[in-house]
């Protein structure tokens, strides 16, 4: 006859095995917090963490290193709006007191409508608005076409337009330079247009590159399920794939503006016009000769749109909700 060990328990949740007919003796199970953090690794122990010595080390390092990226990150952006509304004499004799005559915010209005900010930002937008537009466009229709259709040369263009990616931006600015001045197909220079910052805009071989391989990720069957149910590639494209990619699409997008809102060289070759060029071009060209308060005020006015747009954004990073436009439960 088996002999029943009333003292063994079972490994699953505690109870004490007892002969039948016994009550059932139910004990609490044992915490598992510890075993939780038994496959984890770091470069403390969870022992090292028990320690309050070492507990408070490791919190006063966090905070130390958490303050110092506020500062290194943040900074020299609240730097800027400070000096945006000081007087200029106070950003010369005592550049980090805190406002010892009082507050100026007359350069920001200065900076607004005497330099003329308000026309060079509006280019600034514009041209960034379209250098959007065409590198999504050509991103996605590419990524599509690569890693969706799938034809039989896609192979090889896949192969060219990861090649583009080794060769130096400098290169290519000599010949791009002499495609607009004489464009084929149109028959007229592109010099002080704005497609001329546009159309070359578009060939970012980093953007298709980055765009297939999420779209690789995708799954097949919802492409398959949209085809047997009569979709047309235009309507897959844009009634499946484009919703599915939310995430790829939020960081297109911001790379591609703040990279159009920086430019700097190539504006300046194709926009030789003044009233033409955007804030990159035109703020350093009026530095010596505008008042430093007004000029720190028209830096942080074009800094504006970048820090609101990546406000906007940085959740497209974070989301993982890339599916929900197209999969239904």
């Amino acid at each position: 006859m088996a002999v029943i060990d009333p003292t063994r328990q079972r490994p699953d949740d505690g109870r004490v095995a007892t002969p039948a007919g016994a009550a059932t003796v139910v004990r609490p199970a044992r915490k598992r917090r510890e075993s939780q953090f038994e496959g984890a690794r770091g470069y403390v122990s969870v022992q090292d963490w028990r320690n309050p010595r070492v507990g408070a080390v490791m919190k006063t390092l966090h905070t130390m290193l958490l303050v110092l990226l506020v500062v290194v990150g943040v900074g020299p952006v609240l730097l800027l709006a400070k000096y945006a509304i000081t007087p200029t004499q106070d950003i010369i004799r005592s550049p980090l007191a805190i406002f010892p005559h009082g507050v100026r915010w007359q350069n920001l209005s200065e900076a607004w409508n005497d330099v003329q900010i308000s026309k060079y930002f509006l280019n600034t937008i514009w041209l960034a608005a379209g250098s959007w537009f065409v590198q999504l466009l050509v991103a996605t229709t590419g990524g599509y076409v690569l890693s969706v259709l799938r034809p039989a040369w896609g192979k090889i263009v896949n192969g060219l337009v990861i090649a583009t990616l080794f060769v130096p931006s400098v290169v290519l600015l000599v010949p791009l330079y002499l495609t607009i001045l004489n464009p084929p197909l149109v028959g007229t220079s592109l010099v002080n247009n704005f497609f001329a910052v546009w159309l070359p805009a578009g060939a970012s071989a980093f953007n298709v590159v980055l765009v297939t391989r999420f779209f690789d990720s995708l799954p097949r069957e919802v492409f398959e399920a949209a085809k047997v149910d009569g979709a047309s590639s235009l309507r897959l494209f844009w009634s499946v794939v484009l919703p599915m990619s939310k995430p790829i699409l939020g960081v297109v997008s911001v790379f591609a503006a703040i990279a159009s809102w920086k430019d700097f060289l190539w504006p300046m070759l194709v926009l030789k016009d003044p009233s033409k060029q955007p804030l990159s071009v035109r703020l350093p060209a009026i530095a010596s000769q505008t008042d430093l308060g007004v000029f720190l005020a028209s830096l942080a006015i074009s800094t504006l749109i970048p820090v609101v747009f990546f406000l906007i954004f940085q959740r497209m990073f974070l989301s993982s909700a890339g599916l929900g436009g197209a999969v239904k439960g």
